[in-house]
């Protein structure tokens, strides 16, 4: 084989693998128990865009990102978007309940109270973590720490826009 054959067919290589390496995982199968005692799951999510956030009360980025959480929310939810803040197992309910109440979140609010929703989406160990699925029910997107608000929401733009 020629170098000159061996080198052109490095980009249909590479396409291949990027290919391979680009599919999107689609949202685990999920309820969530919310504050008020009742349930919405990921399959009432299809047709959104959503944001899963993973947090805890004693977590300081989580508090920290608490208000841009609020104003992201508040920006996009008139478009079909939808906010799940999830407390982690360790977190005691009445904590989250009283952060929840004090601080108004506009969202819906779960416990995880025996983990199995971290461990689902996963195994998050690690707070704020936040995923953004798109309206297929794909996430396309895993945030490990406070997010990018600004790159988070053209991010949000886009997913929005399409159909």
């Amino acid at each position: 084989m020629t170098a000159f054959f061996r080198l052109s067919l490095l980009p249909l290589v590479f396409t291949f693998l990027l290919g391979a390496c680009s599919s999107t995982e689609t949202a685990p199968s999920s309820t969530f128990v919310l504050l008020d005692g009742s349930k919405t799951s990921t399959a009432e999510l299809k047709g959104k865009v959503s944001l899963i956030n993973f947090w805890a009360t004693t977590c300081v980025s989580c508090v920290k990102e608490m208000p841009e959480l609020i104003q992201t929310y508040d920006k996009f939810k008139p478009r079909g978007f939808e906010t799940i803040a999830v407390a982690m197992s360790y977190d005691p309910p009445s904590y989250v309940v009283n952060f929840a109440q004090t601080r108004q979140l506009p969202f819906k609010v779960a416990i995880d109270n025996t983990g199995e929703i971290a461990r689902a989406w996963g195994d998050v160990k690690l707070t704020p973590t936040t995923f953004i699925v798109n309206k297929k029910g794909e996430i396309v997107k895993r945030f490990v720490g406070e997010p990018d608000f600004t790159a988070l929401h053209q991010l949000l733009e886009k997913l929005l826009a399409e159909s």
